[in-house]
Order: C-alpha cells, then structure tokens, then sequence
C-alpha cells in the first residue's frame, strides 16, 4: 500500500468490539478507536530493539520507540497483525511474538486498544525504511538513559511502562 492513510480499519467501542470500519486517516482525524499491536524484540543477550520512526509516520513522526508494531487491519486478528508488523519493520522472516496483555490508550481524543507481545529474535535485521529512520539493540540501562533524554512515542511510553509492571509482578 502506497498511502497508509487509505488503509481500512476496523472502528471498536470501549469493550474492542467492531462497529464499523473507516481509512486510517479519518480514525486519525475523527479520532475513532481502533486497534494496534505492540511487541517489545529482544536478542538473546537480552537487548531491546529500540528504533526511530521516520518523519513520514502519520503518528508520532520522528519519535523513538522500544516496540515494532502498528495498526490492524480490517478483518485481521491481534495475532496475523503482530507477525505482519514484526516481519514488515525488521525486515525478517519467522518471527513468533508471544502474547502478554491487551490495554485501552487514550490521550486528548486519541484512543486505540493496545495487544501486547514479545519475542526473540537473534538473526539479522533489514528495518523497513518506510517506518525506521534509525535503529540499534540497547540494553535495559541503555534504553533507561534514551527514556530520559530522548522523545518517544507516546502509547510506546504507556505500554513500556505497563510491561515492566506486567513482568516485574
């Protein structure tokens, strides 16, 4: 797809169920509530794939994220989103993202339900540069220092937060 402002979504209510669709960019402006996926990658040794977005993103253009991931398609589940997004922006093939958690961000009048996931990977990555203007593996302390210098994504915020709270419960 050459517009991602042209992609049909599915609209949700407060409970994530479908009641309708719209393209992406009316959910944006009218600030309908969708769907998106998350997944936190690490390597083996345990770094995160920490990434900036590039200044095309209709979201968040130039902010830097600890998550790969992005909206659901229409029709699409949680699950087929998070390996077609996982796949698209690390530019890899095989990736299995384990589910955590699923949570409702809002902010001003903007809302999407949040599917949280994780997985591994320890071969190479090709980020799609359609969606990643720099990338790198950072250690937790690595990323811990960006958090407080650099500006991240707002929902990657949120849900970064929510996971240490999910794994250090």
């Amino acid at each position: 797809m050459t517009n991602p402002a042209e992609e049909l979504l599915d609209v949700v209510d407060e409970h994530d169920r479908v009641i309708g669709t719209a393209l992406r960019g009316e959910v944006y402006r009218r600030g309908l509530t969708h769907r998106c996926v998350f997944i936190l990658v690490r390597d083996p040794a345990g770094r995160i794939f920490v990434h900036r977005r590039t200044d095309t993103k209709l979201f968040a253009p130039g902010a830097y994220d600890m998550f790969v991931g992005g909206v659901v398609g229409s029709g699409e589940t949680y699950a087929e989103a998070a390996v077609r997004e996982a796949e698209e922006e690390l530019g890899v093939h095989g990736i299995a993202p384990r589910p955590l958690f699923k949570f409702l961000f809002e902010q001003d009048r903007l809302s999407w339900w949040c599917d949280m996931y994780e997985a591994e990977w320890d071969g190479p990555v090709s980020p799609q540069e359609s969606e990643v203007a720099w990338h790198d593996w950072l250690t937790p302390a690595e990323l811990a220092d960006r958090l407080a210098h650099d500006s991240f994504v707002p929902d990657g915020l949120e849900a970064y937060r929510r996971y240490l709270d999910f794994r250090s419960a």
